[in-house]
């Protein structure tokens, strides 16, 4: 991708149509190349997420990352300390990078989240404590702290926006959950405010993810192999995320909404995750022509930025008029027996199990690196 063809064309045009374009991907090389500030500069780039698997994939590799090893590793650091030493260091230089956007938008963009770690999904207090943890640690306004949105991460979400920290819901499939989500963060905020802190400064995303929701219903749709069950193959995630903007819409226009919004708080944004495509048959920049509306986040990994750059279709608002459409759609795919509850908690039961393999294979990766300087990593 050009820097003179990402300063225009597809992206500009979602930019304008109210979308904030962040980058799904972070390294110490993406950092230290200057390639992420030049994502920021000309490629219209205002924020960053991370996940265990985006970590396990640069770190796991070892490549920048060599210096900081041989220091932890003469310090004597467990793995686990010496995984989140590494972490927060690359989560602090993004922030940095990204820090003019934030001051630009307010706070809005220019946002770096990490996620806690996956290990602690179902354990609320833990979670809660971690995510103090990993924003003392990275010690910038503008990291956002990535709680999982299981059972047990709803009241760790209202705990950490109460406690004035800036949130990023991740691992979200369900409509139902999503708006658990959404009244876990209104909590939040009336916490917030009953403690008196400024809800201005508070931020949250809710990450709704898409891709894996086609992979999983057009994989049943494939096995019924009817004429009906093939047609519907590919509509059931944009459905989903298209009922999930009109749940948003419903829930920050309440007069629960309203009384915070007074006090200056901010809304959650829909933010649109697992946004790759994993079907070649579809086209790559489907989970973002498709999924254009106001006041939303969408997240790309490079491959997906650069496919909407070189020729993505942006035509305005793809969200807001296709409700019914959505709702015909999903009730389509349960009418051939495939339960869409089942569906979405089977996902979210394997993205959470998806980040605990990547983030043990992480510290599997350090341990080694650890052990080969010399030191036994407990």
């Amino acid at each position: 991708m050009t820097e003179a063809t990402a300063s225009a064309g597809a992206l500009k045009r979602l930019s304008d149509e109210g979308v904030s374009i962040w980058l799904d991907d972070l390294s110490r090389r993406r950092i230290e190349s200057g390639s992420l500030a030049g994502l920021v500069a000309t490629g219209g780039v205002v924020g960053v997420t991370t996940n265990p698997s985006i970590f396990q994939a640069a770190i796991g590799s070892g490549e920048g990352y060599e210096e900081q090893l041989a220091d932890l590793a003469v310090r004597g650091v467990t793995v686990d300390e010496a995984v989140r030493m590494m972490t927060t260091a690359d989560v602090r230089a993004a922030a940095d990078v990204l820090r003019p956007v934030y001051d630009a938008t307010g706070g809005r963009d220019g946002r770096v989240s990490i996620e806690v770690d996956p290990r602690l999904a179902h354990d609320t207090a833990a979670t809660v404590a971690e995510a103090r943890q990993l924003a003392w640690l990275v010690d910038r306004p503008n990291v956002m702290i990535k709680i999982p949105a299981t059972k047990a991460g709803l009241p760790a979400i209202t705990e950490v926006i109460g406690a004035g920290i800036s949130v990023n819901v991740t691992l979200i499939f369900s409509l139902e959950r999503y708006r658990e989500v959404m009244d876990a963060y209104l909590a939040g905020l009336e916490k917030a405010r009953a403690a008196g802190l400024d809800l201005s400064a508070v931020h949250s995303v809710a990450s709704f993810f898409v891709s894996r929701v086609d992979s999983e219903i057009d994989k049943r749709l494939t096995l019924l192999g009817t004429d009906e069950a093939l047609a519907l193959k590919g509509r059931a995630a944009l459905a989903n995320a298209r009922l999930a903007y009109e749940a948003y819409e419903q829930v920050f226009a309440g007069p629960r909404w309203q009384a915070l919004g007074d006090a200056r708080a901010n809304r959650q944004r829909p933010l649109w995750a697992s946004t790759g495509v994993k079907d070649p048959a579809y086209k790559d920049t489907l989970y973002v022509d498709e999924l254009v509306a106001p006041g939303t986040v969408n997240t790309m990994p490079e491959a997906t930025l650069n496919a909407v750059a070189d020729h993505g279709d942006v035509q305005g608002d793809t969200v807001t008029g296709g409700y019914a459409q959505a709702r015909a759609d999903l009730a389509a795919v349960e009418r051939l027996g495939i339960s869409y509850d089942e569906v979405v908690r089977q996902l979210e039961d394997e993205g959470v199990a998806k980040f605990e393999v990547a983030w043990q294979d992480l510290l599997d990766a350090v341990t080694k690196s650890l052990n080969s300087k010399g030191v036994d990593a407990e």
